[in-house]
């Protein structure tokens, strides 16, 4: 029980003390601290990175009443958040083909459940994938993770 409120007292004063003043990636010159802002820096809370994409690519997605396409705006492994029309309801299960340019075909994802929806986005888990399918996922999202590391690099903001 000591433990708990002792949690309870400290978890309110972590928070004010790790809360960033600034937005932005930071590095330290010369015993300051200089700031520059690329990107909005909030917790993060997933298990892996998504990656945002520079280019929004087709995605085609159905269920057992109804047939609808949109745009990826973000993707890894394990899901992807979509921009369309008429999102689906939360806890939709949907079939999925993401239209990507590494090849011809579209990339089949066999069962995907909707997780969130806001306005004209909803965000998808996959459940389903096959082997073949889960294998180009892979190397499509690692070759995005690559680049967008390349970008950072080259722009002078990734100190070693």
């Amino acid at each position: 029980m000591d433990k708990a409120i002792t949690v309870r007292r400290i978890r309110p004063i972590l928070r004010i003390l790790l809360r960033p003043r600034e937005r932005g990636i930071h590095s330290v010159t010369r015993g300051r601290l200089d700031w520059a802002t690329v990107e909005p820096t909030f917790p993060y809370f997933r298990h892996h990175y998504r990656v945002p994409l520079a280019v929004q690519y087709p995605v085609m997605f159905s269920d057992t009443d109804m047939i609808a396409e949109g745009k990826v705006m973000n993707l890894t492994v394990f899901g992807c958040a979509i921009e369309c029309a008429g999102a689906a309801p939360r806890r939709t299960t949907l079939r999925v083909r993401l239209i990507l340019p590494d090849q011809a075909q579209s990339l089949p994802v066999e069962e995907a459940e909707v997780r969130w929806v806001q306005g004209n986005r909803m965000g998808l888990q996959f459940h389903k994938v096959g082997r073949a399918a889960d294998f180009r996922l892979h190397g499509f999202v690692w070759d995005r993770l690559l680049e967008r590391l390349r970008t950072i690099t080259q722009e002078g903001l990734l100190t070693s």
